[in-house]
């Protein structure tokens, strides 16, 4: 980027920043610069120039530079308590200027006699993008005379200041890049030295501002172009331009919501209102209206440096409890919070409140205004999605004003069976509930709202868009939230709350007696024994499993150690979380999955060359084989885990022999090190066709095979369960699928090995009755589906469940087969 002269903007003393007599501008907290005592009484553009704030007091300007330097020129000192007089304002926000236009006139004696100083200071506000070649100070300026030169380029003055690249990749993901992929995006520019932005539709945004990422409003197959300038330009656009176009975690796919009723009575206390599901689940209850402060902004300014250290003070409070937050909860929970962290440090927010409060404005003034700034900007974004995300930034600006005001957020103790309703609500302050929450209305809010995620993840029936109706109900009144059909009825009469409380009562003793039998090994009504564990991700889950009478876990993930970390754990920390959980199962089996990364779960450290498709490339077993150092770790790291024998390990998405063979050559190499003793189990995923279909080469050699159907299913379908497009299509159940695990028990039956399903059909009663049919005998699901899939299973007979798989094998189709399913169903006792 070419070198830009800033002239003089007024005419006086060019002095250092040092010497003003303001620890904010001599400390550089908004940037560096120069500054002038004025002899003058105008100010005017210092360049070409557009004009992106202008204080209402009139005092103090922010301009954006043709290259993209934003400066802060601020008349006077603490002149901001001078309310505007004194002042004439010549030019208004988002006007474009030329070198030399009238920006601000000002009284220059009543500024001498009223204001703390004359001193003016001209400095850079995003300098981490810039550098002063050269400046003028300690002498007299008249207006034009050259004051500041400044270079673009993250480190300007080295060779590789200059180095310019960029990427062009299309958005996969199928809701775009809303808040959390934007936090990811953001957190892996900041890595990077380079200044990178993304553009597209003729805009482009700071890379390492989520919320800006946010408001460039990319959707789903959006093209946006990757530009990174500085000594790292090339390393950063190749690293973001592999997380977007393959790295990003894909969305869960979001069903449409069911076409709205007609429109319900207005503001009524009785009737039913109808507005959109967003969790589902029945509850029975009473109305609870969210109790929320109004919170009262002080726009006294009390200056620059103590409204600066409040704000600091504010978000590093916040930023404390919000990463408690992020270490607890569902994982939904944990990810929405670790997104509101990154806003908290998103650069663009915050610097634009530190130039509000340079110009004067309180600590709560300059966040509100950054914040609904960028509010509307999001809501003016085409795609629902990302536009939902303006509530985020309103909970946010609503719990940093909550901290500056310095008195805490009402604390709201619910009744036992209280459905809350709200115009809206934040996740901030679902997650600040406590008591007997049973579910959530709200008159606004969508879908795919953060708060819809979070009460799906907390099992809290929610329904949103009621609309101004919800105000009509009264505090107090009955109510039957229906979250699946995204309905409330109010005031219900006796006879609906006895249908209601029957289908409760039917669901929770199912769910009470499922629990209480969980403990007992699974048998089914034959006999037969179908062994049911757990899949999990964590010590906590460990527990919880065996709390639901998990048998052992079939599948560990250990990608949790692995994922947002600049490197690999080490041995000692892997070994003894394994211990951990191996301990909490007791004397329990566990079985643990070994590093699968790639395609869909990146991790920074390993610097995974691109991949046109990497579904396909690099994954599971494939990157151990590329990277065995970290493979060697991590069955090293497995067989320090006493006591010797309760572990096994499970080798991921393995298409040949050969690889499964590499990978128990190692084990073997790490037993040797270990001084482990006695042999160890070792297993393969079934995640491909080419291992289904060739099962009985590898179960001569594996001691057991684990099939992953979710994966099989994807890749056995051809359809990428992250495209929207195609989603639809995917479904375990479909008979080719079915096949393919059929083929799978043969081959195995031909060297006697247990088959066990560690994927998402496991979890499907009526998925683990085929399941078992077609000679599945390990079922391992989710800690909390146990108890289920165990009452399903005692129910069932062996021959049954064959009768049934054979039928299945024979369906044309994935529907034929779930009408299938129905019919068993309904015919099993």
């Amino acid at each position: 980027m070419a070198d830009l002269m800033l002239t003089a903007p007024m005419r006086g003393w060019a002095t250092p920043l040092d010497e003003v007599d303001d620890p904010v501008f001599a400390g550089r907290m908004l940037g560096d610069g120069v500054a002038i005592d004025p002899t003058g009484s105008e100010l005017r553009a210092p360049c070409d120039a557009e004009v992106i704030s202008l204080h209402q007091a009139g005092h103090a300007v922010g301009l954006r530079t043709v290259n993209g330097a934003e400066l802060l020129l601020h008349v006077g000192l603490e002149t901001v308590s001078l309310g505007g007089e004194g002042f004439t304002r010549h030019v208004a926000d988002g006007q474009r200027v030329k070198r030399g236009d009238l920006l601000i006139s000002f009284d220059l004696d009543l500024l001498a006699d009223r204001a703390k100083s004359l001193v003016t200071p001209i400095v850079i506000t995003n300098g981490e993008g810039f550098a002063i070649v050269s400046r003028v100070q300690g002498r007299r300026v008249e207006v034009g005379d050259p004051l500041l030169e400044i270079r673009g380029g993250a480190v300007a003055g080295t060779e590789e200041a200059g180095v310019t690249a960029s990427r062009t990749v299309t958005v996969p993901l199928a809701h775009g890049l809303h808040a959390r992929p934007s936090a990811l995006v953001a957190t892996e520019a900041k890595r990077h030295r380079a200044d990178i932005s993304l553009a597209a539709g003729g805009r482009s945004a700071n890379a390492k501002s989520p919320v800006a990422i946010m408001a460039l409003g990319l959707g789903h197959n959006a093209s946006v172009e990757i530009v990174a300038r500085g000594p790292d330009a090339e390393a950063a656009a190749t690293a973001l331009a592999e997380l977007i176009a393959h790295g990003l975690p894909p969305e869960p796919t979001i069903a449409a919501p069911a076409p709205p009723a007609p429109a319900g009575p207005p503001a009524t206390a009785v009737g039913v209102l109808q507005g959109t599901p967003a969790a589902p689940g029945l509850a029975i209850g009473t109305a609870v209206r969210l109790v929320a402060r109004d919170v009262v902004v002080d726009e006294r300014s009390k200056g620059v440096e103590t409204e600066t250290r409040a704000l600091d003070a504010a978000l590093g409070a916040l930023r404390t409890r919000m990463t408690s937050q992020a270490a607890t909860g569902p994982r939904e929970q944990r990810e929405i919070v670790r997104a509101h962290l990154a806003f908290l440090d998103d650069e663009d927010l915050i610097g634009e409140a530190r130039r509000t409060m340079a110009a004067g404005a309180s600590a709560g003034v300059a966040w509100r205004d950054a914040i609904r700034a960028q509010v509307q900007v999001l809501r003016g974004v085409d795609d629902p999605h990302i536009a939902q995300r303006a509530d985020d930034l309103i909970d946010l600006e609503r719990q940093v004003l909550i901290e500056l005001s310095c008195e805490a957020e009402p604390r709201q103790v619910l009744p036992a069976g209280a459905i809350l309703l709200a115009d809206d609500l934040g996740p901030g302050q679902l997650m600040g509930l406590e008591g007997g929450l049973a579910g959530v209305c709200t008159a606004g809010g969508g879908p795919t709202s953060h708060v819809a995620i979070l009460a799906s993840a907390l099992n809290i029936p929610a329904v949103v868009a009621l609309g101004p109706a919800l105000a009509g109900v009264p505090d107090g009144a009955g109510l039957i939230l229906d979250g699946g059909a995204g309905q409330l009825k109010v005031a219900p009469d006796a006879r609906e709350i006895e249908a209601a409380q029957t289908r409760l009562a039917a669901r929770q003793t199912r769910l009470a007696q499922s629990l209480a039998e969980a403990a007992e090994p699974c048998r089914m009504a034959d006999g037969t024994r179908i062994e049911v564990f757990a899949n999990l991700g964590s010590e906590v889950d460990a527990r919880t499993a065996v709390a639901n009478g998990a048998e052992g876990c079939g599948l560990l993930r250990t990608e949790f150690l692995f994922l947002e970390r600049t490197e690999a754990p080490d041995e000692d920390e892997q070994a003894a979380c394994y211990q951990a959980i191996a301990s909490a199962l007791g004397d329990a089996p566990l079985v643990i999955r070994t590093l699968d990364i790639g395609g869909d779960k990146p991790v920074p450290f390993l610097d995974l060359p691109a991949e046109e498709n990497p579904a396909m490339g690099l994954r599971g077993v494939r990157v151990g084989l590329w990277r065995p150092d970290i493979l060697a770790t991590q069955l090293r790291a497995i067989l320090r885990v006493r006591p010797q024998g309760q572990c096994r390990i499970l080798v991921p998405m393995v298409a040949s022999l050969a690889e499964f063979r590499a990978v128990r050559a190692m084990v073997e190499a790490a037993r040797s090190e270990t001084g482990h003793d006695r042999p160890i189990q070792v297993g393969v995923m079934v995640e491909t066709p080419a291992a289904a279909v060739t099962a009985d080469l590898l179960a001569a050699e594996a001691d057991f095979l684990s099939i992953g159907t979710n994966d099989l299913t994807q890749y056995g379908l051809a359809m990428d369960r992250g495209n929207p497009q195609v989603a639809s299509g995917i479904d375990a159940l479909h008979p080719a699928v079915l096949r393919l695990i059929a083929a799978t028990t043969r081959g195995a039956r031909v060297h006697d090995r247990q088959v066990a399903v560690c994927g998402g059909l496991a979890a499907d009663p009526a998925g683990a009755a085929i399941l078992i049919g077609l000679g599945v005998t390990e079922l391992s699901v989710p800690p909390t589906a146990i108890p289920e899939i165990k009452t399903a299973a005692r129910r069932l007979t062996l021959a049954a469940c064959e009768t049934l798989g054979a039928q299945a094998l024979a369906c044309a189709s994935a529907a034929d087969v779930r009408a299938l399913v129905a019919q068993f169903q309904g015919e099993t006792p």
